[in-house]
């Protein structure tokens, strides 16, 4: 039996034609992680995967991209989305108005759209504390300040208390997932305030010691959440991711995964909330 075993000039034939097809094929585009982040939000990262998976194949579709081009992550704790901040592969954050105003300055990241939930995009935040607290921010002094946005403080001062907070901005501000068990503390007389968001401060009204309570003060409606671009991505990708967030909503096979993750799509951004974006993130009164 003879055994055929290829001349030294196949092989180097057959090396050609391999960096040649290598050279030829289109370079497979990099992966692009999106991160939800919602510190003090109810779920964890496992039970929402698979509403993330959904999420960013309903991205891909709207981006026009191929199945696989796009990964998503929701963290319910801070410091995880940090270290994935940190480690520079995250490509797009959606979050939290006090998450982009704490952090996004230190990230570079740019916002891009507004998510809108079922009830609208934007939505006050409220000051809370016990009947017959002093109403006078200077007279706050002593008291810690409770918030699902305590882990922003900045955010707490100088956009939900702005023009109000005055001389009080040595309150102390403390961050809590447990907003109802802080609230019935405030309504027995303790000395704490409590900073509500849009979805909380709408349930105040059902609460059973509802008149052991008073408001301080109501913010104006500010952005609920944003999108926003990370250096990681690139130029032509996160216009293109951009865009197709804002298509989102008359996908009817994206609804569902919306309605999973309490939104009903997103919103492009207007110049004035850009402007103000801008000087939050820069701490510019």
């Amino acid at each position: 039996m003879r055994v055929l075993c290829p001349t030294r000039r196949s092989g180097r034939a057959s090396v050609a034609a391999a960096i040649a097809l290598a050279v030829a094929a289109p370079a497979r585009a990099a992966e692009v992680v999106i991160l939800v982040a919602a510190p003090g939000y109810p779920g964890s990262t496992a039970q929402a995967q698979p509403t993330m998976d959904a999420f960013a194949r309903v991205v891909e579709r709207a981006a026009g991209w191929p199945a696989g081009r796009a990964s998503a992550v929701y963290h319910e704790a801070l410091e995880p989305a940090l270290r994935m901040l940190e480690g520079g592969g995250v490509g797009m954050l959606v979050a939290p108005l006090p998450f982009f105003v704490e952090f996004g300055s230190r990230f570079g990241l740019r916002p891009v759209a507004q998510a809108e939930t079922v009830a609208g995009a934007r939505s006050p935040w409220v000051l809370v504390a016990g009947r017959g607290a002093p109403a006078s921010p200077g007279d706050l002094a002593g008291r810690t300040l409770w918030s699902r946005a305590g882990y922003a403080p900045r955010f707490v001062r100088e956009v939900a208390l702005e023009g109000w907070l005055g001389d009080g901005k040595t309150l102390e501000v403390a961050f809590t997932d447990r907003i109802l068990g802080v609230l019935r503390r405030a309504s027995t007389g303790e000395l704490v305030a409590v900073l509500l968001d849009g979805e909380q401060a709408t349930a105040l009204d059902s609460l059973p010691f509802r008149d052991g309570l008073q408001v301080l003060h109501r913010s104006a409606p500010l952005p609920v959440s944003l999108a926003c671009v990370a250096p990681a991505l690139d130029g032509e990708a996160g216009s293109e991711l951009a865009a197709a967030l804002l298509q989102l909503h008359r996908d009817e096979a994206a609804r569902p995964v919306l309605e999973e993750m309490r939104l009903s799509g997103f919103v492009p951004l207007d110049d004035a909330t850009r402007k103000s974006l801008e000087r939050w993130a820069a701490g510019r009164p």
